[in-house]
């Protein structure tokens, strides 16, 4: 079932319908990936991530609490001894 036709231009662009774009979720910057399965190509959008996504996971709606440099070390420290423990 088509759901949009799209025209390739001379230069091998095409442009990718609104509606597509809706039911993908792209906009702008996004990357799409082409994948091959059997005589099909399925076109969807690639597992990125865009800088407002990273923007809300790096600063929640609160601010993190304040750290000094010798904590966040401290931090470290703890982390990566966690992380190489025997077990």
């Amino acid at each position: 079932m088509t759901i949009a036709l799209s025209k390739v231009t001379a230069q091998g662009q095409i442009s990718v319908p609104a509606g597509v774009r809706q039911k993908l979720g792209v906009g702008p910057g996004s990357v799409l990936a082409w994948d091959e399965d059997g005589q099909n190509i399925v076109v969807r959008r690639a597992a990125r991530f865009s800088s407002e996504d990273i923007h809300r996971a790096l600063f929640p709606r609160q601010a993190p609490e304040s750290r000094t440099v010798d904590e966040m070390r401290q931090g470290i420290r703890q982390n990566i001894r966690k992380r190489h423990a025997r077990h």
